[in-house]
């Protein structure tokens, strides 16, 4: 008689067991399916995920990296100045109020009158400036060169504040979380600095280079790693949260909207990542033109906008992968979309500068700058800012 109470006893727990992982596995299905629909009901997280109308801070406008910028622009845009920098722009220029901060393969950060384009000062780094773009926070610009090295500037004076060696070159862009600034090299680390004083609070080993910029968002920086790793690290101690294969090596940095991210891989495809399931939610390819997307994703409403080596701009719907538009260059799109006022605007490796509808793909305007454009512009006060390969700057307005 015991023992078959005992044998009662298990069964029990065993049926118990198995209806408690059922239904987990029903809520996260069900999660899975609402995911891309939670950011309609935030409104005021959303609006945390764009780059106010004044400011242009930072790679892709905001910590989120979601490349979207509240400032109105006009219809007709026209060039109003151009700066030589002497040799080639490959990072996002900073707008911060009338100042533009600019950064070039010459080695030297420029501080510019936003209105005229007329120079304020210039920081020579030693080395030349890469992908890395300029980041401004609490009156500093901090960005990285080619030779390892993150430099922290005074946005008044040009001043150099500190300096912080890596073991490899920085081609990542700073972002900066309150006093903590994170930064990736190609050695490997992400590192996390004392915004003031440079002094290294943690570094996180993955394994390859850290290409890409992290977004950051509560208190989580979240990279896609040329290691085929997503990870969410923890800002406060650097410990790792969770990492998940994406599949392929990824030079992208990943836009962050609500519970999801999105970024593009050399696998030629576009990956759509719930960070609560800790799961790849969909995957994006173009089902003829199989090319790598190194392009950020920019991502408004429901739409990621993303450039690729196909020589294609592509649309994508957030909730399932599916594609919205296309846009034909003719040559690689490396430049990362920034979004604002209803308009895409891109460069591409054909040397012009595009605006695009952002509901249906039609290009609106053009600019021939008549040198490849990888650069990603920069959106503040009614004004683009975007540089080229043979060393110009470029503001429209």
């Amino acid at each position: 008689m015991g023992i078959l109470n005992s044998s009662k006893k298990v069964k029990g727990k065993r049926q118990k067991k198995f209806v408690q992982q059922l239904l987990r596995n029903l809520l996260q299905k069900l999660f899975v399916l609402l995911l891309p629909f939670t950011f309609y009901l935030l409104p005021s997280a959303l609006q945390a995920q764009e780059a106010p109308a004044e400011n242009w801070a930072q790679f892709r406008g905001n910590q989120n990296l979601t490349g979207v910028s509240r400032s109105g622009l006009p219809k007709a845009l026209k060039l109003l100045w151009s700066y030589e920098a002497g040799d080639a722009i490959e990072s996002s220029a900073a707008v911060v109020g009338g100042t533009v901060f600019a950064a070039s393969q010459k080695g030297e950060l420029v501080a510019l009158n936003l209105q005229d384009g007329s120079v304020y000062w210039k920081y020579n780094a030693g080395k030349p400036i890469g992908e890395s773009s300029p980041a401004y926070a609490g009156g500093m610009i901090y960005v990285g060169d080619l030779g390892g090295v993150l430099h922290a500037v005074n946005a008044s004076d040009g001043k150099g504040r500190w300096t912080f060696k890596t073991a490899s070159e920085i081609k990542s862009s700073p972002v900066v979380d309150g006093d903590r600034v994170l930064i990736g090299s190609y050695d490997g680390y992400l590192y996390c600095l004392n915004a003031q004083s440079g002094a290294q609070l943690w570094k996180f080993k993955t394994n390859a280079q850290v290409h890409a910029t992290p977004a950051i968002s509560g208190g989580v920086a979240y990279i896609a790693g040329c290691d085929e790793q997503f990870r969410a690290i923890r800002i406060s101690d650097g410990q790792e949260i969770f990492n998940i294969s994406s599949g392929a090596y990824t030079g992208a940095s990943p836009a962050v909207v609500g519970l999801t991210a999105f970024y593009g891989t050399f696998n030629n495809d576009v990956l759509g990542v719930s960070l609560n399931a800790k799961t790849v939610v969909w995957r994006y390819s173009h089902p003829q033109r199989q090319f790598p997307f190194y392009s950020s994703a920019a991502v408004s409403g429901v739409r990621v906008v993303v450039g690729g080596r196909d020589k294609l701009v592509h649309c994508i719907d957030s909730r399932s992968g599916g594609k919205f538009w296309t846009f034909p260059t003719r040559a690689r799109v490396e430049s990362s979309p920034a979004i604002a006022a209803g308009r895409v605007f891109v460069g591409s490796n054909d040397g012009k500068f595009y605006a695009l509808d952002l509901t249906s793909g039609a290009k609106v305007w053009e600019f021939n700058a008549g040198s490849p454009i990888s650069a990603s512009p920069g959106i503040a006060n009614g004004r683009i800012v975007v540089g080229a390969q043979d060393g110009r700057l470029y503001c429209f307005g």
